[in-house]
């Protein structure tokens, strides 16, 4: 069960990421969109699960790769963004959200 401060925290983390990618990813990922999907914060808010979607990418397993290795600046501009409302900048892990190609997938499946 997730607390009700962890349900904020992760609200926030979310809303600043979304923005800090939105500025950031052009300069490393190019013409890739970048979406926070769901962020997952442990009891203590000191890590954050961040799923992320990534459209329109060939390989959004390389494209993930290259957001793992900016996470230190991604995590860098979270704290410069959030230094008022938290005392600890959580440290980011970033796993790709892939539900939307598995909708996609199954409604295939359902058409034929």
């Amino acid at each position: 069960m997730e607390t009700t401060r962890q349900k904020k925290v992760a609200r926030l983390i979310q809303k600043e990421l979304s923005i800090i990618l939105q500025k950031e990813a052009p300069g490393f990922l190019g013409n890739i969109m970048v979406s926070v999907t769901i962020v997952r914060m442990s009891p203590d808010l000191a890590n954050a699960n961040i799923f992320v979607s990534i459209f329109p990418a060939t390989d959004p397993a390389e494209a993930l790769k290259l957001i793992k290795e900016y996470s230190g600046l991604i995590r860098k501009r979270l704290g410069e963004s959030v230094r008022h409302q938290l005392r600890i900048v959580p440290i980011l892990e970033f796993f790709l959200d892939d539900s939307a190609a598995y909708a996609e997938e199954i409604e295939n499946l359902l058409k034929k």
